[in-house]
């Protein structure tokens, strides 16, 4: 490397350290020149011939001139003015050598993650190279080599390489399909393409959540080709390990088109040309390995080439149809005719239920119009044979709508994963027609039978038919008809006529339908392509660019306005603008992307379009959403009274006589309030009745509420850029944080240690003159990082501040109530018995209500002859709300299931702590966790802590962040949650992580 730098520092005036970067067949160098300028040293083969250099130099200064700000390198210039020299190396052969500009970022097989938004781009890039180079000659373009894909035919010759009988058989279908297509690729025109983008020819650059495409490189396989090989080069690389191919597919051909359209024509080619330049890969490398038997790089490197040939047998029609949709153009040729055709004819077809449906009512099922199922994620046959029943009207049909997101798809069939917050269809794609059983169906215009079959598995489509039709201009198109009498099997076969008005089949009822109430299933289709098998009546919300495209609108066939069937959910969008216009800017929204939430059941929530979502946050539901019986005492007290403490009523002390029996028996008085807020507020006021002082001490970073006094006590709040800062009647102690706290888990006496703290508090409030009215604190800390003490903390703070005169007071609205598993309160794990203990949020689950238990001692003190009231606090309906809750806990075992969900979590959690860096704490108890992200040097991960709270919604699993620097995630999901639920956020946490390693930091690349 000397003999080169030495070389650089005298012919382009350059002096750079050289590091040797890995290539096929040259010598590469990075050169750091120390100036935080980066060069390239190309030293070419001997026997490399000067046209390929110059073919790509060329190329290069015709892009940066046509294109001036697309990321590829320049050539830098020898001080003589040439673009190229010939050196003599060690051993005095004769190089060609060049040098280009260093672009920043990693090979993008190196980078993570590989969204839909990433691929767009190096589609744009990818598009933007190709336009440039358009109009570029060279007269060795036109190259005859093995890597030009309109000459990828060649690897049929030398099948016999392939061993396995299977793999060659794939191999010589996707020749077959090559040489189908190699007519009309003939007939395209040709340019220069790049010919190379493969996943390390692509460089990255950006920190994490803000990737983007910072290099084009590579030129040295240039040729002369239609431009959809270049693209189809580019595909054949992104899709391996690619979870989801179609969907990158698609990101990048939408990306190309917007800079550089394709024709529709040249779209149908990219399958089978992808295909064929993997087995042109394959084929290559195993040719090389039998030369080079010794180098297991070659067999290594085929194998995700042939992972994905093996395992993604795409249908090339359905693949094209897609493609063709994400670029605005026909999902097939003729569907902009059919279309037209449709429309001129609107009006004119038969009535599909023998009568004009123009006045007839609709009836929404969608997500936020419909409770439809009660259970989103199973509905059992009896229900879904009543779906409808609130708009049966005597037998009148009523519509139900096209392009309506609904939640009554609850099988395994319309879920697209393993679990229950994987990704699922729901967007029906056809309209609905809502009559009694055995009403007949007429077919709106002439057909032939396509298929005619009974699908009777549970929620299909029973009787099913679908007719094909032609246009006058000879253009096909399909109609489905399901949930029908599967009679019609014994009259209708595929190929049989079916006139316009014909009377061809009826309504089915639930034992012959699917388990449906009855009604028809209508819908068009422009292609049957990949769809003959299993037609979808639902789309994935986030494919419905697709589905529009196959499926559109079948009003015009029913004679009707598209706008009457058309459901449009709410605009998140326009929500989320009015809720800026007329809310507080400092009320918060969670995820950078924020979620519009219409349902909930247990620890699953749905949005307006019917995506699900694992919670794994919110503790405020307790026992879980949407909890039946919850709703039905809710339900039955609105329908008696609801009134307050100043009447008698048994649900009042029904509830007290509930929590009472959970606690020790010093506690013997309860307050009921609204909220944790108001609890809290009402706790100061019951410690300084009873003791006549004001001071509190309390650790920093607590929350105890947004009212006036609950901030003065939660430095949280008060310590914020903007806040009021400390009262001078509050003192505050360091978190008991063993983790990264004054005190670690290697001193076996830190619990006494941070304990200890309190005395200096203590002394300064008495300093001042406040005295100690007493000591608050969430028992294990929540947004101070989800801390777990060190046990005996707080018994020895209790005996301190009790010493002192003042009164202890446990919040428990995150931590009581059966969340932690082993205990049904925090302070029991601490071995101490509180003065008071506040319960807030989950005690309502969603309902708001908060509770002040305290000492009869206590509360006589508070009894001062002024009354205290709070008008909802109390009231009937809260009370047997709150005591629902208290009872679901024990019915249905759910402290226990905290005990055994949260041993399974922090086990699992634990491999990741030992599998990645970033991962520097778990901690937790029952469903009470957090893990501590952190930098190389232990500070506070802040940005990786929001990176991965925002790449775990993008994965449908909802989780908080909590900490002084907001590095923890908190998981506080329901106490419903269940093991494969668990299971689902560790996997994807350890995607995530495995992320972050890979993404974190743009590091040196190490190929070129």
């Amino acid at each position: 490397m000397d003999h080169w730098a030495l070389a650089l520092q005298a012919n382009w005036g350059i002096t750079a350290q050289l590091r040797r970067l890995d290539g096929e067949y040259d010598l590469n160098f990075l050169a750091g020149s120390g100036n935080g300028v980066g060069y390239v040293v190309k030293v070419m083969r001997p026997d490399c011939e000067e046209w390929l250099v110059a073919l790509q130099i060329q190329a290069m200064d015709y892009i940066h001139a046509a294109d001036p700000t697309l990321p590829s390198p320049r050539v830098i210039a020898a001080a003589s003015g040439a673009k190229f020299l010939r050196l003599a190396d060690e051993t005095g052969v004769e190089r060609l050598v060049w040098v280009i500009e260093e672009l920043p970022g990693k090979c993008y097989a190196l980078s993570a993650p590989k969204s839909a938004a990433l691929i767009y781009e190096v589609g744009q890039v990818l598009g933007r190279a190709a336009k440039a180079l358009k109009d570029f000659q060279h007269p060795q373009l036109d190259r005859d080599f093995k890597w030009n894909l309109m000459q990828a035919g060649w690897f049929a010759a030398e099948l016999d390489c392939i061993s396995d009988p299977v793999r060659k058989a794939l191999l010589d279908r996707i020749h077959t399909e090559f040489e189908v297509i190699k007519p009309a690729l003939d007939a395209l025109p040709k340019q220069a393409i790049h010919n190379d983008a493969n996943d390390y020819n692509i460089l990255i650059t950006g920190k994490l959540g803000a990737p983007t495409v910072s290099g084009l490189i590579d030129f040295g396989d240039m040729c002369s080709a239609p431009r959809i090989c270049d693209l189809a080069i580019a595909a054949a690389y992104l899709v391996l390990d690619h979870p989801t191919p179609e969907i990158a597919l698609a990101a990048l051909v939408a990306g190309y088109q917007t800079v550089y359209p394709l024709t529709a024509q040249e779209i149908d080619l990219l399958w089978p040309l992808l295909r064929a330049r993997l087995a042109v890969s394959v084929v290559n490398s195993t040719m090389m390995a039998t030369e080079n038997p010794a180098d297991p790089y070659v067999t290594i490197s085929q194998a995700p080439a042939w992972d994905f040939l093996e395992s993604h047998d795409l249908h090339g029609g359905l693949l094209s149809a897609r493609l063709r949709a994400a670029c605005a153009l026909p999902v097939v040729d003729g569907a902009d005719r059919i279309m037209r055709w449709l429309e001129t004819e609107r009006g004119s077809f038969a009535p599909l239920v023998g009568e004009d449906l123009s006045d007839t009512p609709m009836g929404s099922l969608s997500v936020e119009s419909s409770t439809w199922p009660q259970n989103p994620l199973h509905m059992p046959l009896e229900e879904a044979a009543r779906v409808g029943e609130e708009f049966e009207d005597n037998g009148r049909i009523w519509l139900g709508y096209y392009h309506e997101p609904r939640l009554i798809y609850t099988d395994k069939a319309f879920r697209k994963g393993p679990w229950k917050a994987s990704d699922r269809r729901t967007v029906h794609l056809a309209v609905d027609a809502f009559a009694p059983a055995g009403t007949p169906m007429y077919a709106p215009l002439q057909g032939v039978v396509f298929v005619a079959e009974n699908r009777d598995t549970h929620l299909d489509y029973g009787g099913v038919i679908i007719l094909r039709h032609q246009t006058p201009q000879g253009d096909l198109f399909y109609t489905l008809y399901g949930h029908l009498d599967p009679e019609f099997l014994d009259r209708l076969k595929p190929g049989d006529v079916v006139k316009k008005g014909e009377k061809f089949c009826r309504l089915g009822d639930p034992t012959m339908n699917g388990g449906w109430a009855p009604h028809v299933h209508f819908q068009l289709a422009l292609t049957t392509q990949g769809i003959e098998a299993d037609w979808p009546g639902v789309g994935d919300p986030d494919e419905m660019y697709l589905w529009r495209a196959v499926c559109p609108n079948p009003a015009a066939l029913l004679n009707l306005p598209d706008d009457k069937v058309r459901y449009y959910p709410t605009d998140k969008g326009e929500i989320l603008d009015k809720r800026r216009a007329h809310f507080g800017g400092n009320l918060s929204l969670t995820y950078t992307d924020p979620i519009m939430l219409v349902r909930g059941w247990k620890h699953h929530l749905f949005d307006e379009w019917g995506r699900p979502y694992l919670d794994a946050y919110n503790n405020v539901p307790h026992v879980g959403h949407a909890h039946p019986r919850i709703q039905a005492v809710a339900a039955d007290q609105l329908k008696r009274i609801n009134s307050n403490t100043r009447y008698l009523h048994p649900a009042q002390t029904a509830f007290a006589d509930k929590i009472l029996s959970k606690l020790p028996e010093t506690f013997q008085v309860c307050y009921f309030v609204n909220s944790g807020t108001e609890a809290n507020e009402l706790a100061l006021r019951l410690a300084r009745a009873h003791t006549g002082a004001k001071g509190m001490v309390t650790p920093d970073h607590g929350y105890h509420g947004n009212s006036t006094g609950a901030v003065a006590i939660s430095a949280y709040k008060f310590n914020k850029p903007g806040g009021v800062g400390k009262a001078d009647w509050v003192e505050l102690v360091d978190v008991a944080d063993d983790y990264r706290g004054a005190f670690r888990r290697d001193d076996p006496e830190r619990a006494q240690k941070f304990a200890d703290l309190i005395d200096p508090a203590i002394s300064a409030l008495k300093g001042r003159g406040h005295g100690l009215a007493g000591f608050i604190a969430e028992t294990f800390p929540s947004v101070g990082g989800q801390i777990i003490p060190p046990q005996g903390y707080l018994a020895a703070v209790y005996q301190k501040i009790r010493a002192a005169g003042g009164v202890c007071i446990a919040d428990e609205v995150q931590t009581g109530l059966g969340r932690l598993g082993e205990y049904y309160f925090g302070f029991e794990h601490q071995g101490a018995v509180p003065d008071i203990v506040v319960l807030g949020k989950p005690i309502g689950n969603g309902h708001p209500l908060g509770v002040v238990v305290t000492s009869k001692a206590i509360a006589e003190s508070f009894d001062n002859g002024i009354e205290f009231f709070s008008t909802f606090g109390g009231s009937t309906l809260s009370c047997r709300i709150g005591k629902a809750v208290l009872d679901i806990v024990d019915d249905e075992g759910l402290q226990d299931n905290a005990r055994l969900m949260g041993t399974q979590l922090i086990a699992e959690l634990q491999t990741l702590e030992a599998k990645y860096r970033c991962v520097g704490d778990v901690r937790g108890m029952g469903l009470f966790v957090g893990l501590e992200l952190i930098h190389s040097d232990g500070s506070e991960a802040t940005e990786i802590c929001s990176y991965i709270k925002n790449r775990m919604r993008d994965h449908r699993i909802l989780i908080g962040s909590e900490g002084p620097k907001d590095n923890i995630l908190k998981i506080r999901p329901p106490l419903t949650i269940e093991s494969a639920d668990v299971d689902m956020i560790v996997m994807v946490l350890d995607s995530i992580l495995a992320e972050v390693e890979m993404g974190a930091s743009d590091a040196p690349r190490d190929s070129l």
